[in-house]
């Protein structure tokens, strides 16, 4: 870090971390309430991405129910949501087979769009732009600024600093942004975020937060095959029953076809690896055939919050609030959370205007208020179940719950299931089955490190790693003795291998200029050895179209 004195601060009324669908709608909010009030407020969005929308990956069927609120005349507007929803299919697999299971009514898309998320958030970020938002990509915010107990801001981290924690030629220290209010839109698993939630004990009387990893590939598809509108989704295998997990497939665009696997992170085989399932599961006789004469041109990964309402945190404390997935409004049994996300964004920015325009109270209470009596709680409210039953009762047991709780409680049931740390779900090694993976073929299945290439993740080699490993002993005299090693097989992008293991010496290498930042390793790693800190501002994944 570089020396305080050295820093330049910038002012603003309201600093927003993250230029994700929550970030970038709270910041459209801001100066659409502001401006009805005859009122000018200065809002500054910070982005760790080299540019707006580049760190975004999501499936993504968007529900326009917060951006018809926020926008209503996106169409007009030019937005990228081109392809309706127009037909849903819900598959369950077994190794040779696929039966057709009637659709969930959460899982049913008429009035929804097939997009690109990170397309949609380029144009809100151009919107936001044009209302007089100043937008700063490529600016990661590394520290949290305090006065006393309250938040007042956060710093940019300091760039041109070497691997050995010295200065290089090109150093720069980072800037401060001071705020009167500062939003945290991280996105799931987000770095000051889970500061916030130690210091101001956020998370106390919550659940614990639950995740899962979604991994992405975008297909170009032949024209003959493609069907604009198709949504597919299965469960089953490959997955063992004791998994959460499944696949989704969208047709949208100009041939285009977004493939992506998802699987529980409190899955218990520590042999289990999400990239290889993400691979096999293409292998399916029932699901070949949709990437027969298709070609790979993207890929990518991401963590995604599936605690629902119980795991979220406490979201206001002094100086700000969390609003997105950073707070975790994802609502599972849909599969989507941009919409609530979304929304909590905006309800935190009425009451940011709300307070500039009052008293300016430290905490902003408006907000949690406002969000108890909004559509979003009661959206997950009914949906707060069904997630932790199938961790409660696995696969069947949690399909038998759904249904119950979908038709009959109507999500209304006078308990509410809890969760356990996703860390904590491993067996040993010796007490689970390997799992054989067949080898990439190149053509339909593939290695990580041919995948990474098409993330087109890259950091400046020289930096600190921002992969921290608290002790680098665990990984071995724990990790690997115990666990068989899941670290490596857990990343999606070929960070942590371990080596010399054959020769009796092993260690464990960390290529941290692979990681694309899916937040895995922070959240699964068994001794919660490993903690993921912002690289240098423009590092990472650039994603066109994910």
């Amino acid at each position: 870090m570089g020396d305080r004195m050295q820093r330049e601060a910038m002012e603003f009324d309201v600093v927003i971390v993250g230029a994700g669908p929550a970030g970038l709608a709270a910041a459209i909010r801001l100066k659409q309430a502001a401006g009805s009030a005859g009122r000018e407020i200065s809002v500054c969005v910070l982005e760790k991405g080299a540019e707006v929308g580049a760190h975004i990956l999501s499936g993504a069927v968007l529900e326009p129910r917060a951006l018809d609120e926020l926008l209503p005349d996106w169409q007009a507007l030019g937005a990228p949501i081109e392809t309706p929803a127009r037909e849903d299919r819900f598959l369950y697999l077994t190794a040779t087979r696929a039966f057709r299971m009637p659709t969930p009514p959460q899982m049913h898309n008429s009035g929804n769009w097939i997009v690109s998320l990170g397309q949609v958030c380029r144009w809100l970020g151009a919107q936001a732009e044009a209302l007089g938002v100043e937008i700063y990509p490529g600016f990661a915010a590394a520290e949290i600024l305090f006065e006393g107990d309250r938040v007042v801001g956060v710093a940019t981290g300091d760039m041109g600093i070497a691997r050995d924690g010295t200065r290089k030629p090109s150093y720069q220290p980072g800037m401060e942004l001071r705020a009167t209010y500062t939003l945290f839109a991280e996105g799931c698993r987000g770095s000051l975020t889970k500061q916030l939630e130690r210091r101001f004990a956020l998370r106390e009387g919550r659940q614990p937060q639950t995740y899962a990893i979604g991994i992405k590939e975008l297909w170009e598809v032949p024209k003959s095959t493609h069907q604009p509108g198709l949504i597919l989704h299965t469960i089953g295998w490959p997955l063992a029953s004791d998994t959460y997990g499944g696949s989704f497939l969208y047709h949208w665009g100009e041939n285009l076809m977004s493939y992506g696997f998802v699987v529980g992170l409190d899955y218990p085989n520590p042999w289990l690896s999400p990239f290889e399932e993400t691979q096999r599961f293409k292998t399916h006789p029932a699901i070949r055939p949709f990437f027969e004469g298709a070609k790979r041109i993207a890929y990518g990964a991401r963590a995604l919050n599936e605690g629902g309402l119980q795991a979220i945190p406490r979201l206001v404390f002094p100086g700000g609030a969390l609003i997105g997935c950073g707070a975790g409004f994802l609502n599972v049994p849909k599969i989507k959370g941009s919409h609530t996300a979304m929304k909590s964004g905006m309800l935190a920015a009425e009451a940011v205007v709300e307070a500039l325009a009052g008293a300016r109270p430290d905490v902003l209470e408006a907000y949690p208020s406002a969000l108890e009596r909004s559509w979003v709680h009661e959206e997950l409210a009914r949906a707060r179940n069904i997630r932790p039953a199938f961790a409660k009762f696995g696969l069947w047991g949690g399909l038998a719950y759904a249904g119950l709780d979908t038709y009959l409680l109507r999500g209304r049931a006078p308990w509410t299931f809890g969760h356990h740390p996703d860390h904590e779900s491993l067996k040993e090694a010796s007490a689970a089955p390997r799992i054989d993976y067949p080898k990439p073929d190149g053509v339909l299945t593939f290695d990580r490190l041919s995948s990474v290439f098409l993330s087109n993740t890259n950091h400046e080699e020289d930096q600190p790693s921002h992969l921290r490993l608290a002790d680098p002993a665990v990984a071995v005299a724990h990790n690997l003795a115990r666990y068989g090693g899941p670290e490596a097989r857990y990343c999606p992008a070929g960070v942590y291998e371990f080596v010399g293991v054959e020769e009796g010496q092993p260690r464990l290498v960390v290529n941290a200029q692979n990681c694309v930042h899916c937040k895995t390793c922070d959240i699964k790693d068994p001794k919660q050895n490993i903690t993921w800190v912002t690289p240098e501002g423009g590092g990472g994944p650039v994603y066109a179209s994910m």
